[in-house]
């Protein structure tokens, strides 16, 4: 079992950032892939981002690309995203995940096996 558990979110301007970070416990953080996913009211939960175990390698929708970034640290068994130049369609809930897929990046939700509680990121125009 992995936990995690999202924060960082808060109520920022458009232009503003944020950054969030996903504390994980339980087993072996540094075996799994993690992502994040953001759900906005009314829509489904779409993927923003991916990181391999390792870090080496990174993965964006297209709708974050170049301004948001994912990162992890291992020794600290902490994922995070950095989401610069905000935009009011970047609001919504923000979950993080981890995945057993360690092999390739994966943007399907399904491959994911634990999941966070999500923390709500609200843009203002």
């Amino acid at each position: 079992q992995v936990q995690l558990v999202e924060s960082g979110g808060g109520l920022v301007q458009a232009g503003g950032y944020l950054r969030l970070s996903c504390a994980a416990s339980g087993r072996t953080f540094s075996s799994y892939a993690m992502g994040w996913f953001r759900q906005a009211p009314g829509k489904e939960r779409e993927f923003v981002a991916a990181i391999t175990w390792n870090g080496r390698n990174t993965y964006y929708a297209d709708s974050v690309k170049g301004r948001f970034t994912i990162s992890r640290d291992n020794a600290q068994n902490t994922g995070y995203l950095q989401m610069n130049s905000l935009k009011p369609e970047d609001t919504a809930v923000y979950y993080c995940a981890a995945s057993s897929a360690t092999a390739y990046i994966t943007t399907r939700s399904n491959e994911y096996n634990y999941w966070g509680q999500g923390t709500q990121v609200t843009v203002s125009s």
